[in-house]
């Protein structure tokens, strides 16, 4: 007995072998169809493809270190003087609308509250704006331009008309006012002895230049026009020219009777070189004779 029990141990064994042979056989079969299966079903990517490795456990997205992302700068902190105006002109804004669309008694009381609030505070900034300007010489506007003095305001006027008569008067030396008039004009008859006292006075010349047969009292020897006036499109008289021989550039002062002081305010604009560069085509070229 002892010796049957190793030979049928052996027996079962050798027996079992091509069970376990053929179980292999039928399962590893399967996997290999499919395997067969799957690629001919592939066959729209042709016989010439290339994928991507998968990648590695280390090497896909979560696992390691995650990167860095870029952060945005911090907005700064926003004053509350900002946020508290921006909150009340919101106020102000909705209560008006609210009181203009349902006008009750108490919607209105409400806006012109907050409207009171906001005339307070206006008024209390121009408060401290004017002491601050009165301690500051070069933030008053009463200091710079025309002052709103009487008494500065003479003195301003009289030291204005001074630079201009000076500016004028240097201006005689190569500069002549072209006056053109019409003998039926009543504002040439009384422009024309403005004209003459202004030439007598700051020494400029003047030229009277008539568009008719006509004289002036004021100006007896008044040339003809030669066409001058249509060069410079003179259609309205009187007219007078800034006109500057040796350069041959004329520029036009102004229509209509001038007074003194207009006079001499205009020429000394017109002249200076601050006009020039902001009207360059003001100045025109003299038509030749």
């Amino acid at each position: 007995m002892r010796a049957i029990a190793p030979l049928l141990l052996a027996l079962l064994c050798v027996a079992g072998a091509p069970a376990r042979t053929q179980q292999t056989a039928s399962v590893q079969r399967p996997a290999a169809k499919a395997t067969v299966q799957a690629y001919w079903a592939d066959k729209w990517r042709g016989w010439h493809f290339y994928e991507d490795p998968k990648p590695d456990e280390d090497e896909a997205p979560g696992h390691g270190e995650k990167a860095a992302l870029p952060t945005a700068p911090a907005a700064p902190a926003r004053p509350p003087e900002l946020i508290a105006f921006e909150a009340l002109q919101k106020a102000v804004e909705q209560t008006r609308n609210i009181a203009i669309m349902r006008p009750t008694e108490a919607n209105v009381r409400r806006y012109m509250e907050l409207e009171m609030q906001v005339v307070g505070r206006a008024s209390y900034f121009a408060d401290v704006a004017q002491r601050v300007a009165w301690a500051s010489p070069s933030l008053d506007p009463t200091l710079h331009g025309r002052p709103v003095n009487t008494t500065a305001l003479d003195v301003f006027e009289r030291q204005q008309q001074s630079d201009r008569a000076g500016t004028v008067a240097a201006l005689s030396s190569d500069h002549v006012l072209f006056f053109f008039y019409r003998s039926d004009c009543p504002y040439c008859h009384a422009f024309a002895p403005i004209l003459k006292a202004f030439e007598a006075r700051y020494g400029i010349q003047v030229v009277a230049i008539g568009l008719d047969a006509g004289l002036l009292p004021a100006f007896p020897h008044a040339r003809a026009d030669n066409g001058i006036a249509t060069a410079l499109q003179v259609d309205q008289v009187p007219a007078l020219f800034l006109a500057q021989p040796a350069k041959a550039t004329i520029t036009p002062i102004g229509y209509g009777v001038l007074s003194e002081a207009q006079l001499l305010e205009r020429i000394a604009i017109v002249a200076s070189p601050q006009t020039q560069a902001m009207l360059p085509g003001n100045t025109r070229q003299l038509p030749l004779p």
